[in-house]
């Protein structure tokens, strides 16, 4: 049978279809740490959506399970092989198909890169909001699949408040269209928002109509400031948003991710910035004012930040703002330079970001492990890193114990398993005990509806092998 759904695949596909070694085992991996057990059993470079409606149809016929992929930058393992798979990898379908002005949206193709698309836009004063960190190299489709979010949500949402409607291939290659093209539409379910975040266990992302906005005018102005302790840190967070301001970033470093990141960038490049004079223990908070009355929020977010026991630097131009910002966009490849890193993502209610923080410490302290972490301090969203030394792939099991306590403090903090990057396979054990039996069975259910043949990323969210 295998050899038969390959053979299939390359009579209707042709070249698009692979079997080289070398490119199957690239598949067996994203940027979590997460290695798949198997190499698939082919990959399919879909260029187009009638590509993606035959490996569909293929797959549906024969029973075979179906991981669709973009860019492979994802973070919980939610787009590797699983065993006898087809990967289907989308990130050749790179059109932008339609920008319209007019009604300031723009349709996609799922493999287009969230960067490459505002260079498309910024002639013409537009914007698409979402910010990943990652949005250099990661793709629209992947951002709506995992409902992305990055440095901006706390100002201008997450990726499914910039989805205006989708176009899916379903589990057997009908082309479903979900949504609208207009401000408002509430016509029968929000399927669009249910696709958004379902991480390909619904059916496949072959476009997107988004939702783009004026670009941003006049100044941006940014705000840093060192603090003693990672709880005074957060405890300033809390008081900006407490004063109703809402700066377009807010991002807080814990004193082991800064040292890493001074470590990191190195003494000439830190020259000018508040890590060229890093005491033992200090922590970083950055804020980034933006739009009409910039100057004026900066100065009250500083105020706030000197109250509350900062060494606050303002930015003076643009450059010295990039300067402050590469700091915080740093944090990942320092960890990744000094070893294995797993990067978690948690969320909790903002206000109580002092008391998550003090939980991952003292859950370090009990498992005798470091766990530099970045936050989202605008939203609540926490993303603690385990680096460990070993093989990709071979999470440590005292680290997966100390991530287990963790998880459980956020949801017990009145939080969430995950903020942005989604279940995956590395929190599909603990998606039940947050979700409760009657939604979890629920969702299932919705799973199962869409999918009656369980082919599409069987390994995701709700169990199965990977």
């Amino acid at each position: 049978m295998p050899h038969d759904v390959v053979s299939q695949l390359s009579a209707a596909l042709g070249p698009a279809v692979t079997i080289e070694p070398d490119a199957l085992e690239a598949t067996r991996e994203d940027r979590s740490g997460w290695r798949s057990a198997v190499a698939p059993l082919a990959l399919v470079h879909a260029a187009s959506v009638d590509d993606v409606q035959a490996v569909m149809r293929i797959a549906h016929a024969t029973g075979t399970p179906v991981v669709p992929r973009g860019a492979g930058t994802g973070l919980a393992g939610g787009a590797i092989a699983s065993a006898g798979a087809v990967v289907l990898d989308l990130s050749r379908m790179r059109r932008v198909l339609e920008i319209s002005e007019a009604d300031e949206l723009a349709v996609v193709e799922p493999g287009v890169l969230n960067g490459d698309l505002n260079d498309a836009l910024a002639p013409l004063g537009l914007w698409f909001a979402p910010d990943p960190a990652s949005r250099a190299i990661s793709s629209i489709g992947g951002n709506i699949a995992t409902n992305a979010g990055g440095l901006l949500c706390a100002k201008y949402g997450v990726t499914r408040e910039s989805v205006l409607g989708l176009a899916v291939v379903l589990a057997d290659g009908r082309l479903l269209r979900t949504g609208h093209r207009t401000v408002k539409g509430v016509t029968g379910y929000d399927l669009t928002a249910l696709m958004t975040g379902s991480e390909g266990t619904l059916g496949v992302i072959v476009e997107a109509t988004v939702r783009l906005r004026p670009a941003v005018a006049g100044e941006v102005v940014t705000v840093a400031a060192m603090f003693p302790d990672v709880e005074a840190a957060a405890g300033a967070s809390a008081a900006v948003t407490a004063a109703r301001l809402r700066p377009a970033m807010l991002e807080l470093i814990d004193a082991a991710g800064l040292a890493r990141v001074a470590e990191h960038l190195g003494a000439a490049a830190l020259e000018g910035t508040p890590l060229a004079t890093l005491a033992p223990g200090e922590t970083f908070l950055l804020a980034q004012a933006d739009a009409a009355g910039a100057a004026d929020e900066a100065a009250a977010i500083a105020a706030i930040f000197a109250r509350a026991g900062g060494r606050v630097t303002t930015s003076t131009d643009a450059a010295s703002g990039d300067r402050l910002v590469a700091i915080r966009r740093a944090m990942h490849p320092a960890l990744a330079s000094r070893g294995q890193v797993l990067i978690e993502d948690v969320a909790v209610p903002r206000s109580r970001l002092p008391e998550m923080f003090r939980a991952i410490e003292r859950i370090g302290a009990a498992h005798g492990l470091e766990i530099p972490t970045l936050a989202h301090a605008g939203d609540g969203n926490l993303h603690p890193n385990f680096v460990f030394d070993g093989d990709p792939g071979e999470v440590p099991e005292h680290v997966w114990a100390a991530a287990d306590e963790m998880f459980r403090e956020a949801v017990a903090l009145g939080g969430t398993l995950t903020g942005e990057h989604g279940v995956g396979v590395l929190k599909r054990r603990w998606l039940a005990d947050e979700l409760g039996e009657d939604s979890f069975e629920l969702q299932r259910g919705i799973k199962a509806l869409f999918d009656p043949t369980g082919i599409l990323n069987p390994g995701v969210m709700f169990g199965g092998a990977a």
